[in-house]
């Protein structure tokens, strides 16, 4: 203040110019002008540091420090070293040496993750804004029709409310996504106006220098159908989107646990919508305000559901071998088509629960339940096959059927006329459509072990098989009944009457 008193009273007081003042004190003539302009004298205090953040007495240690930290940028953000964690391993490593307090060890650590861009330093309060919400995958296991599945659920969350929904699916694709995403639109009558999605593949396929996404074409049809804009979080960020990533954990240890076991799937997920509508009657965390009132205020600011419904599916084409096979998943899964499509290229629409076969005129050839895990799966649908067979029963027994055939039933068959032969695998065929493959198999090995192969025979068989009977119980007759005595007829009074027209028993 002393230097710049001087200046203005220079100028003010003994009239020399800018010039003149510079060449006498030595100061630029722009801090001149400066000072010289400034009319705002009020005080502006400055924050002291609390040290020089050189930490002097660290020095024999700091090396090791460094290495720890360095090597944290490699690992996952929740198993990086923690400042108490330094200073546990410090004093373990030097028990003899080590004299620093705890708070120089932090201090040293906090400004060494800054220089590693380890931590921000910063975290923004944000303002959650209705109709905004945030999406993400959880993992967990369960069983549908005594079947394991280690699957995936998309979550959708509302920041604003704190309300958010689920539903399960077996994989985690494109196709899971977006089907997930469209029954909770459909349940909740509305489309989120901003959604946040991390960068998975499966709608991400490249991150560009400017931030921008290139965006698969599946999900670009899905989101222009929706009219919602997308929002994606920087590369390995997921607290961007915290209240999604926190929600994940509450509806698995809400809604998951115990692992569930079910008969069908879509009707679990219907399930799972009307719980999500439940869990909403508590009170907000903060807000003092049960949650399906703010939702609420998130449904108002909805985007009306498009007029033309939205089918969730994937194209592609696949080339069979000479059984008439093609794979998906990288030729983990198999599946099946028909005979006559060996050996050439067929169009195969994936759904999220379906693989379904078509020919060159989009009509439907076979229908597969869609397979997921990394294990190699057969899906075979023997319908076509035994159709085809029964076109040409002499190729039975040079197919991949025969060798599936319980040994009576391949003995019987080649005891069969070609004719014969002919209407049991149509009869086989029939069956299979009614039931499946196994149990007409199953019924055929019954019928020969009875010793009967004609088709009523072995359609009343199958009936028998595959039909719930109830349980009847036999009702004991009470002791005070009266009892009957057998009475003596002699029916050959009838055959009498019989031959005669009936005339002598009337």
């Amino acid at each position: 203040m002393a230097d710049i008193n001087s200046i203005r009273e220079m100028f003010f007081l003994k009239g020399m110019n800018k010039s003149e003042i510079a060449r006498e004190t030595g100061i630029d003539r722009k801090t001149i002008r400066k000072y010289i302009n400034q009319d705002d004298w009020n005080m502006v205090p400055r924050l002291k540091a609390e040290n020089s953040g050189k930490f002097p007495k660290l020095e024999p240690f700091k090396a090791d420090i460094d290495s720890w930290l360095e090597e944290d940028r490699r690992v996952r953000r929740k198993q990086r070293h923690t400042a108490k964690r330094v200073y546990d391993r410090l004093k373990e490593k030097y028990p003899d040496t080590f004299n620093c307090s705890y708070r120089t060890v932090a201090g040293y650590v906090a400004k060494k993750k800054k220089e590693l861009k380890l931590r921000s330093d910063c975290k923004l309060p944000l303002e959650h804004i209705p109709g905004e919400a945030q999406v993400d995958f959880g993992k967990a296991d369960f069983y549908e029709n005594g079947t394991f599945y280690s699957g995936a659920y998309i979550n959708l969350s509302f920041p604003h409310s704190n309300g958010g929904y689920i539903q399960l699916f077996k994989g985690e694709n494109t196709e899971c996504l977006l089907e997930g995403l469209k029954k909770i639109f459909e349940h909740i009558g509305g489309v989120p106006y901003r959604l946040w999605f991390d960068n998975a593949s499966t709608m991400v396929t490249n991150i560009l220098k400017d931030g921008k996404r290139e965006l698969t074409e599946a999900f670009l049809r899905f989101k222009q159908h929706y009219g919602f804009e997308a929002v994606f979080c920087n590369p390995a960020s997921g607290h961007e989107k915290g209240h999604v990533e926190t929600k994940v954990g509450y509806h698995r240890r809400n809604m998951l646990v115990p692992v569930p076991r079910f008969e069908d799937l879509n009707s679990f997920n219907q399930e799972l919508l009307k719980k999500c509508d439940e869990n909403m009657q508590r009170e907000h965390y903060r807000k003092e305000k049960v949650i399906a009132e703010l939702f609420e205020e998130d449904k108002k600011a909805l985007l009306p559901l498009p007029k033309n419904p939205y089918e969730v599916c994937s194209y592609e084409t696949v080339k069979t071998n000479t059984y008439a096979k093609f794979s998906l998943n990288g030729g983990r899964h198999i599946y099946s088509t028909a005979p006559k499509f060996a050996n050439s290229r067929v169009l195969v629409k994936i759904t999220p629960h379906e693989v379904i076969v078509l020919d060159e005129n989009h009509r439907e050839i076979v229908r597969h339940r869609r397979l997921y895990g990394n294990n190699k799966q057969e899906s075979m649908n023997w319908l076509p096959y035994l159709t085809q067979l029964s076109r040409c029963p002499g190729a039975l027994k040079y197919s991949g059927i025969y060798k599936m055939l319980p040994e009576p039933l391949k003995e019987y068959m080649d005891r069969c006329s070609r004719s014969k032969r002919s209407q049991t695998l149509k009869i086989l065929a029939n069956l299979t459509q009614d039931s499946g493959f196994e149990k007409a198999v199953e019924t055929f090995h019954e019928a020969l072990k009875l010793g009967v192969d004609d088709m009523d025979s072995i359609i009343a068989l199958h009936k028998r098989l595959t039909d719930i009977t109830p349980d009847i119980k036999l009702n004991k007759l009470p002791d005070n009944l009266p009892y009957l005595k057998p009475y003596n007829l002699d029916i050959r009074s009838y055959d009498r009457a019989f031959l005669k027209g009936g005339r002598e028993l009337c």
